[in-house]
């Protein structure tokens, strides 16, 4: 069925949540705090998350809009509170739906599912493209695999997304505000996300900001993909 994050601080809840996903043939991985939240969806692809509002370390709507900043990952809020003017607020934030505590595990299942009709649907709009390859990266956007030298690469789900369209326009240089808007679908944010991604793909692809072969930053300006000296050319996608 579905890859599901629990996001819920209360052990009873959380318990019967996870209970009843998993009879319901989900696959479910649970956290109690906003932080492991982000871990988990920094490492981890899932298809959606529920996520509680009265969490210890960081209120949900704050979790959320750094969930964003970091995966597309359809979010449905599961909460006691009420308010029309939050529930508008958080909508218009980036969640995908919004549960009113107390709610039934049927009406639950019932949202995940149309979230996910959703979500499919609009994946399913445009036309797959074709294997890109760069040096000796290939990526192939429709299966969502990435090899460097033959090798295959074990990558997050926004860092999939941020070599993807980066090899898409190899040795142009792409600016950090076009980034958040095509990968982040975001107007505006933090610069320090895109340099994290930034980091973890060099270290995944074997090199360092320092030495870079890949990857490239021009301060002030964006960043650029393309092959290594010794490397064959970008070849258009297959």
């Amino acid at each position: 069925m579905a890859s599901v994050l629990v996001v819920e601080d209360d052990q009873f809840v959380r318990s019967a949540l996870i209970r009843h996903l998993s009879e319901a043939s989900h696959t479910v991985r649970s956290v109690g705090t906003a932080l492991e939240a982000l871990r988990e969806v920094a490492h981890f692809r899932f298809d959606v998350v529920i996520l509680d509002l009265g969490l210890p370390d960081l209120d949900g709507g704050e979790a959320l809009k750094m969930l964003r900043s970091i995966t597309d990952v359809p979010v449905i809020i599961a909460t006691a509170r009420d308010d029309e003017s939050e529930i508008v607020r958080l909508l218009n934030d980036g969640a995908d739906d919004y549960l009113t505590k107390p709610f039934s595990v049927a009406h639950l299942s019932a949202r995940i599912a149309a979230v996910l009709r959703r979500s499919r649907a609009a994946g399913a709009e445009a036309p797959p493209p074709g294997v890109l390859r760069v040096g000796g990266l290939s990526i192939d956007p429709l299966r969502r695999t990435a090899e460097l030298d033959g090798a295959g690469l074990d990558l997050t789900r926004r860092e999939f997304d941020l070599l993807a369209f980066l090899a898409g326009r190899p040795g142009v240089v792409v600016a950090r505000k076009e980034l958040l808007a095509e990968v982040w679908q975001q107007s505006y944010g933090d610069d320090q996300t895109i340099d994290v991604h930034l980091s973890w793909l060099r270290r995944k692809l074997g090199e360092t900001a320092a030495r870079p072969r890949y990857l490239h930053t021009l301060r002030g300006v964006g960043v650029k993909l393309q092959p290594p000296a010794d490397a064959p050319a970008a070849e258009p996608p297959a």
